[in-house]
This record gives C-alpha cells, structure tokens and sequence, in this order.
C-alpha cells in the first residue's frame, strides 16, 4: 500500500476557492477510484495550510489518481489558490 501526504499553503483570502475544489475532487476520487482507499482533505486551525492525506492499494492506483481528468482539471484551480510549492511525501504503508 502506497500513502501520500500532501501538505498545501493557500493564499489568505482564497481558503473557500481551495477548499471548494477540493471537496469537488474529493468526492469525484472517492466515488470513481476503487483503489484509491483513503482521500481526505484537513485544514489546519490556526492558518490556511491544508494537508490531503491519501491511501492507495499499490503504484500503479497513485498514477491513475494522477491521470485523472478531473485531477488535471482541478490542478490550475488549485494552484491559483496556493502560496507556493505544495509539499508532497509519498510512503510506504508498513503496518
């Protein structure tokens, strides 16, 4: 099993853009990728950083994710709301 953390700082004042397309592609992941296992989206409570914490069953379920239409689609979105790079860690499940 493959897990990633993503950890995402969006601009002041773009939190509801943010959060708007990552719950449309949370829900677009969670109902149209069986392998992907585990898909949720956090805001931190004292700052606009977001940490996406996802679950694949192996590799191969990852690239798919990332091959997505919709993945691609939400990219620019997301990417007008964040300030900077995200930061993306990518493990694996040993337990």
């Amino acid at each position: 099993m493959i897990a990633v953390v993503a950890t995402i700082n969006v601009k002041e004042g773009k939190e509801a853009e943010f959060e708007a397309v990552m719950k449309g592609l949370a829900e677009k992941v969670r109902s149209s990728e069986p392998e992907t296992l585990h898909y949720q989206v956090c805001k931190a409570k004292d700052a606009p950083t977001y940490v996406v914490l996802e679950n694949y069953t192996d590799q191969a379920a990852l690239g798919h994710h990332s091959g997505t239409s919709y993945f691609k689609e939400a990219m620019p979105k997301m990417g007008a709301c964040m300030a900077g790079a995200p930061k993306i860690e990518i493990f694996e499940v040993i337990s």
